[in-house]
């Protein structure tokens, strides 16, 4: 079934705000402690020496502030070029007017950029507010809650990431010798999408994916009989199917399948706020939490089957 990353997603700080208040007063093996870890009359929380004056944070300003400017820059750029050659332009001309469009273009007023991480994006969490974040995509197995494919990315929505994972539940199926796909993938409405849609029929794939809320001019009935309409369109035919006996109680087990997954790792292993910066190294960490996840419902599976063998499974 394929997991949700929109209400798991890993949060970063992005701030240069104060840390937490410390008690005063600390006993004097805290204090010992923390002097051999950190240095003498430190920490471990202090901003980084690049940003720890005055100036220093001045400069960070400005860096970021002129990494704005050319990423406003390469965009307009971009966007011009394309422009141009959908027109027919030729060569000096589209050129010509990628680098006018350069020139002129400014950052949007609400443009930020995260001194943390700024390979991160601000995303809406689980609990309404906004923070920067990855998000954390997962294909898990119903029988053992094993995850068969993951990956993290920069993106805020679900919504293109279906078929990625589609390509990669092949892929790892096919590095692991493993025949065939999965019989039926679950997904939530956040993946809902006409070309998503299209593109499971064309491969010919059985995915249920949660079509939301029923517009006033679908035809869709609580209960659906009978024949689906010849001109149905194919979220009408998704949103029915979703609505009969066979449709709920597929879809029912998602929740018992991929939530509880994010829960464990986020619970027992938290993985809910990645530590490490940069893209590159937030996948590294998002990897090696799948792996310890697939490790511990391993040796759980062991666990389970030495307690149920009636004879030793082995002798000294």
């Amino acid at each position: 079934m394929l997991g949700d990353g929109a209400t798991d997603r890993t949060t970063r700080s992005a701030c240069l705000g104060q840390a937490e208040p410390r008690p005063q007063v600390q006993g004097p093996h805290v204090d010992a402690a923390e002097d051999e870890e950190f240095g003498e009359d430190r920490r471990g929380d202090e901003l980084p020496p690049e940003i720890a004056t005055k100036e220093g944070r001045i400069n960070a300003i400005l860096v970021e502030k002129a990494a704005i400017e050319t990423e406003a820059r390469e965009k307009a750029a971009a966007e011009a070029r394309a422009k141009a050659e959908a027109a027919g332009k030729d060569a000096d001309e589209t050129e010509r007017l990628a680098e006018k469009s350069s020139d002129e273009a400014l950052p949007r007023g609400e443009a930020q950029r995260n001194f943390t991480d700024p390979d991160a994006r601000i995303m809406k969490t689980a609990d309404g507010s906004f923070h920067y974040c990855y998000n954390a995509q997962a294909v898990v197995d119903e029988a053992h809650q094993v995850i068969i494919a993951t990956s993290l990315t920069q993106a805020a929505t679900d919504i293109g990431q279906l078929v990625p994972m589609m390509n990669e539940i092949a892929s790892e199926l096919d590095a692991a010798g493993i025949d065939g796909s999965p019989r039926l993938l679950l997904a939530d409405a956040g993946y809902c999408s006409k070309d998503n849609r299209d593109t499971v029929n064309d491969r010919g794939i059985d995915v249920l994916v949660a079509t939301g809320r029923v517009k006033h001019n679908e035809r869709v009935p609580d209960a659906p009989r009978g024949r689906i309409p010849a001109d149905a369109t194919s979220r009408e035919r998704m949103a029915r199917r979703l609505r009969t006996k066979k449709g709920r109680a597929d879809y029912a087990r998602r929740k018992a399948t991929v939530e509880p997954v994010f829960g464990q790792m986020k619970t027992r292993q938290h993985a809910g706020a990645l530590r490490l910066r940069s893209f590159e190294l937030a996948q590294g960490e998002w990897l090696l939490h799948a792996l310890c996840h697939n490790l511990r419902k391993l040796a759980n599976a062991d666990v389970a089957v030495m307690s149920t063998c009636s004879e030793p499974l082995w002798t000294s």
